[in-house]
């Protein structure tokens, strides 16, 4: 036994050496195999590449153009016709060198082209923040890329990149690649090198450009587009332009002094540069391209752009907010917003965003995004955060009554009613008149807005929770939160939501149920004519026609609603039908119109930027003017169409039915 023990030990050590003996060959193998490897590869992919001779002449860039839905008229030019002035290096301020070297490359004085730490320290970071936000890639490769080479991500072009950028690197010097790397970056649409940039975004020369001025041109090298000071996405750039400074300051440039000072300082941007028209929808449409296309596409693929935009609509509607704001100045109102909808297509015709893209923020001095009455630069259609659609949210709760059988003649009592605690108080809602009518039908509570006849639509006939699934299945985006968070009161407006998705989720009653999401791009083109996106959304039924068809009875109904509004309204059209409905928060600080016919959906919003209260007037006095302006240019462009009359459609529960339910469930 002892011996068999000694014999397995002395076969066990045996095996341990050949393992490690064919390992340290196989080691030795590929450190001399690695070289002959690299250098083939080199020589293979070093074929007929081009020399890094001259910098200062570019290949050919072709640029994006977006146009409306004629393709007539050009919205606006993406890189088209690259505008620079070149200027040496010492030309350009200590500031913008220091703060591009720190954020695009940190060793760019120490490496040879290649900077190994730079990859490593990129992989890291990806790897931190889940995603590859961070390139490894040097200013020189950059340099090299841009000029040669295309965006393509393959091992064979990442070849041809490094010996390039080594070959950069050996026949010129660090300040002169700077220097031309400084000229040639693209920083926006038609902007090509720091002099230019620098004279479209601040007004001032590269060389007298200060700290924080110079940090956010740095900051916008990552993402022209995205970054772009006069799109939607100005506090990234914000965020951004603070991470350079933060980069300035871990490279010993600048002090931690000179740091919370830029950050505490704001940016003052020159007006938009460019010719654009329809901004706010441009930028709208440009977030989408970002989303498909990505950056490289964009900036160099030579697309073609076909719209959904009404140039001739647009205009007009800009011209209506832009008066009916001024006309509204005196009722505290200092912003509006527009949409117009083919409910039969979802293709958007017209978006203003605000009443002036190009007009200066109010009060002078405040802060866009957060104290402003009037922020022209923010798209109040699309916001993010929504605002609060006041009555104009009732028809969503009133077609989920009628989805579930009740109809127009149904009957409820608006009178005094405490529907119990909710916010630590009794909810008791009051109508805009302070009245009380006693029993109406729901065509009359609808037709006349009256809020406590709607609270109770939701509490007994529809319920809250179906009636946000209405909504959302309409197109409303949201109302993510729980249901308990909004009550009762969401059928008076308790909810945020986006002008958009509003006049969107409309056209499902003008379509008697049938939904298309919002649609903006009808074609993109590539440069030689090639479709690369058409515009093939289909319709889904997502209400049933009967609750519709009653539903546009309702709101087209001009004797149901003159008791509230009057016969001869700023809501009534002696030759059309037209659905429409109003809404005014509780706070007045939103007003609101939506109105419809078969062919189209135009929605208004007022109020401040800011959610500061308007006067105390409703919506109907303060939206509607612009309304009915768009409105009456729209109507007599389109087929005189009508809705499906209501005696067509037969009641789902009889009266004992109903009572039935009621008593079984009160």
């Amino acid at each position: 036994m002892p011996k068999r023990v000694f014999s397995r030990k002395v076969y066990k050590k045996d095996k341990r050496k050949e393992i490690i003996s064919l390992v340290l060959k196989l080691s030795v193998l590929a450190l001399i195999a690695a070289p002959v490897v690299m250098v083939f590869l080199f020589l293979y992919y070093s074929k007929d590449l081009p020399r890094p001779e001259k910098f200062t002449e570019k290949t050919f860039v072709e640029s994006t153009k977006i146009y409306d839905r004629t393709g007539k008229v050009l919205l606006f030019e993406m890189y088209g016709e690259e505008k620079r002035e070149t200027v040496p290096l010492d030309s350009v301020s200590d500031y913008l060198k220091k703060a591009v070297i720190s954020v695009e490359d940190a060793n760019f004085y120490s490496h040879y082209g290649i900077d190994i730490t730079g990859i490593f320290r990129a992989i890291k970071t990806d790897i931190i923040i889940g995603k590859p936000a961070f390139g490894g890639s040097t200013i020189s490769q950059q340099l090299i890329r841009s000029t040669f080479l295309t965006p393509e991500k393959t091992i064979k072009r990442k070849i041809r990149e490094i010996i390039l950028t080594l070959e950069l690197e050996r026949k010129y010097s660090k300040d002169q690649i700077l220097e031309w790397y400084l000229n040639q970056i693209p920083f926006g649409p038609n902007l090509y090198g720091v002099e230019t940039a620098s004279k479209a975004y601040f007004e001032k020369s590269a060389k007298d450009l200060s700290l924080n001025e110079a940090a956010a041109l740095a900051a916008v090298i990552q993402a022209p587009s995205y970054f772009s000071p006069y799109g939607p996405n100005k506090e990234e750039l914000v965020n951004r332009k603070n991470y350079v400074l933060e980069r300035m300051n871990q490279e010993g440039y600048i002090t931690k002094e000179e740091l919370e000072s830029a950050k505490a300082q704001e940016l003052a941007f020159s007006e938009s540069v460019g010719s654009i028209k329809a901004p706010h929808f441009v930028f709208y449409i440009q977030n989408y391209l970002l989303e498909n296309y990505g950056k490289d596409m964009l900036e160099k693929g030579g697309l073609n752009i076909y719209t959904s935009l009404d140039w001739e609509l647009q205009e007009t509607a800009e011209k209506a907010v832009l008066e009916g704001v001024e006309k509204n100045k005196n009722y505290k109102v200092n912003n509006a917003a527009l949409v117009a909808i083919d409910p039969k297509t979802g293709e958007v015709l017209a978006m203003v965003g605000s009443k002036n893209w190009f007009g200066d923020p109010y009060p002078e001095g405040c802060t866009s995004g957060k104290d402003c009455l009037f922020d022209p630069k923010v798209n109040v259609a699309t916001y993010n955060i929504g605002r609060q659609p006041g009555s104009s949210f009732k028809p969503f709760v009133y077609a989920t009554a009628f989805s579930k059988g009740y109809d127009d003649k149904y009957v409820v009592v608006d009178e005094e009613t405490n529907f119990g605690i909710f916010g630590g108080k009794p909810y008791i809602p009051r109508n805009y008149d302070g009245k009380f009518r006693g029993p109406v039908t729901l065509r009359q509570a609808l037709a006349q807005s009256l809020n406590i006849p709607a609270v109770k639509t939701l509490a007994y006939l529809a319920g809250q929770k179906d009636s946000i699934e209405t909504a959302k299945k309409l197109g409303i985006t949201t109302l993510n939160k729980p249901y308990s968070y909004y009550g009762l009161s969401i059928v008076l407006g308790g909810g945020e939501v986006k002008l958009l998705d509003m006049v969107s989720a409309y056209g499902v009653f003008a379509t008697e149920g049938y939904r298309i999401p919002p649609v903006s791009v009808l074609r993109i083109e590539d440069s030689k004519g090639n479709i690369l996106e058409q515009n093939n959304k289909i319709s889904k039924m997502v209400l049933e026609k009967r609750s519709a068809v009653i539903l546009n009875s309702i709101l087209s109904d001009n004797d149901a609603r003159a008791p509230m509004f009057g016969y001869n309204s700023l809501l009534y059209f002696k030759d059309y039908q037209v659905a429409v409905k109003t809404g005014t928060t509780d706070d007045f600080k939103d007003g609101w119109i939506i109105g419809y016919t078969p062919s189209v959906v135009l929605g208004v919003w007022v109020g401040n930027n800011n959610n500061v209260s308007m006067s105390k007037e409703p919506g109907v006095v303060l939206a509607g003017p612009i309304w009915r302006s768009v409105m009456s240019y729209i109507l007599p462009k389109l087929p005189r169409e009508n809705f499906t009359p209501i005696e067509t459609i037969e009641p789902q529960k009889t009266d004992s039915e109903i009572i039935e339910e009621i008593e079984t469930n009160p």
